[in-house]
């Protein structure tokens, strides 16, 4: 009788066994690397808001904390106090939170137009951010709103006016979103926007430099009241993308098959573009235009993690906050003048190589 285990026409037992080995053993690296990603994460927001150019002990850090959540500790100094909860503190969980926001909408961007290079600027959503500020600074608006400049509120708003109009110029008949028009629809309405934006810049220079520095990137003068600006947008878009992800998989395998599988392809694609595109405004209204984050680090995860859509997404936001966190770190200290560098230079300069040496060993190993 003929072996079960050699037969082609069905799985045998150890093909079985073998495909259930390789599942456990990816269960355990993927708990392993959450675990150390969790852990990494604890550490930095401690270790992140330690460094700074006014040295302070880690007791003082210490007590500072805890007597924020509410245990009794020794009174600290009000210069203290400030530096590090009211600065470095929510510096470091902001910039976590943008980073987690924007490698998370990277993830659902490239999986939805399965497109390697897609990021979660590819559909003009930070352009429109960009183009709200320059309106908002060459008309001169000021004061604040619940102690929030006008900027934030005006890059979220041009970031959302520039999804909307994508989104209605990439339907077709019948409600249909195709990702090629949405492509499409993303490098127009970002190409016009840019034109506008060139365009502000030449009617007023005085506006220059505060333009150019938002588009940059950066988290200077950030604060607590940017992380609750940040979060509702940052909560219902990981919402959305983690309901989805299974989606996302089948979604991998082409549009005709997922209709198969019963997926309601439009609808669930319309979904995710609004959670990733939500994500993406929420972000870069607060810190302005970081670039590289949503492109390299769904690559650098999915070598970890695989193509699998629920962990790409989990150690993507863990992957990105961290990432984010130091950057910032390195924004702050780099430069011995005092001054900062914009944290989108610095992820330029970081993720610019990084990107150039994985595509080419993907290349080389015929994956892309």
């Amino acid at each position: 009788m003929k072996d079960p285990s050699t037969s082609t026409g069905a799985a045998g037992p150890l093909d079985l066994a073998g495909a259930r080995d390789k599942r456990r053993a990816g269960t355990r690296a993927y708990a392993a690397a959450l675990v150390a990603l969790s852990l990494g994460l604890l550490a930095s927001l401690v270790l992140a808001t330690v460094i700074g150019r006014l040295d302070l002990s880690w007791q003082a850090i210490a007590w500072v904390m805890l007597g924020k959540l509410g245990f009794a500790v020794p009174a600290v100094d009000r210069t203290t106090e400030v530096v590090v909860w009211g600065i470095r503190l929510s510096r470091v969980v902001l910039s976590g939170l943008v980073g987690a926001s924007l490698a998370t909408a990277g993830v659902v961007f490239q999986g939805l137009l399965l497109n390697p290079l897609a990021d979660p600027f590819t559909l003009g959503v930070s352009t429109g951010a960009a183009f709200g500020v320059a309106l908002l600074v060459i008309l001169g608006v000021g004061g604040s709103f619940l102690g929030l400049s006008p900027l934030p509120l005006g890059a979220l708003a041009g970031a959302l006016a520039a999804m909307v109009i994508v989104l209605a110029l990439s339907r077709e008949s019948g409600g249909r979103i195709r990702k090629e028009t949405l492509i499409l629809a993303g490098i127009v309405v970002s190409t016009f926007l840019s034109a506008l934006i060139s365009l502000i810049k030449s009617l007023d220079e005085e506006s220059l430099s505060a333009i150019v520095f938002w588009i940059m990137g950066s988290f200077s003068g950030r604060g607590w009241i940017h992380v609750g600006f940040l979060l509702p947008y940052a909560v219902l878009g990981l919402a959305l993308a983690f309901a989805y992800h299974r989606e996302l998989d089948i979604l991998a395998l082409g549009e005709e098959q997922s209709h198969h599988l019963g997926v309601a392809v439009s609808q669930v694609r319309l979904k995710l573009l609004v959670g990733a595109s939500l994500l993406t405004a929420g972000a870069v209204s607060v810190s302005g235009v970081i670039g590289f984050v949503g492109l390299v680090v769904p690559h650098l995860v999915r070598v970890l993690a695989g193509p699998s859509h629920g962990r790409l997404l989990v150690l993507s936001a863990f992957t990105g906050a961290l990432i984010l966190i130091w950057a910032d770190v390195a924004s702050r200290v780099l430069l011995a003048s005092g001054q900062e560098l914009p944290v989108g230079v610095v992820t330029a300069l970081l993720g610019g190589p990084f990107f150039f040496y994985l595509l080419k060993s993907r290349r080389t190993r015929g994956m892309w």
